[in-house]
């Protein structure tokens, strides 16, 4: 199928599809004697792998650091990463764990400011901005 059609049934748009194979998620795909690509149902799955982790919150350098794992996970059912030799299995494990911890951190950032913004209100007699306010950004 064409780069439309294949973004079509993944749930994203062409424009991503490329963004994705500049990125090496996506090998490149075969291409037709005009030169147009083409994708078959095994791109169609592992895009649709990739636009799940990207909305669990990982990243696309996430994502592409394990990007030749991404065939396990599109497969139906999705398979563990096997061993590779004397090696441990390779899993998305430690991407996943950093990435927990790096929203953590985050959360804990925006928390702390929330609150000195919170302190702040309270101790300047500051309430709740007015409709008005919050439209035209006065304070």
């Amino acid at each position: 199928m064409r780069i439309g059609d294949a973004a079509a049934a993944a749930g994203t748009t062409p424009r991503a599809l490329r963004f994705y194979e500049q990125r090496g998620l996506l090998p490149p795909p075969a291409r037709t004697a005009s030169g147009q690509r083409r994708y078959g149902p095994e791109e169609v799955a592992r895009v649709r792998v990739i636009r799940e982790l990207l909305a669990l919150g990982l990243t696309v350098e996430d994502v592409a650091r394990k990007a030749h794992r991404l065939a396990l996970l599109a497969e139906d059912p999705p398979r563990g990463c096997p061993s590779t030799g004397d090696r441990e299995p390779e899993t998305f494990t430690p991407v996943v764990q950093q990435r927990l911890a790096a929203l953590d951190a985050e959360i804990r950032r925006l928390t702390g400011l929330r609150d000195s913004l919170a302190r702040h209100a309270r101790t300047r007699g500051a309430g709740e901005p007015t409709p008005g306010q919050e439209a035209d950004g006065a304070a």
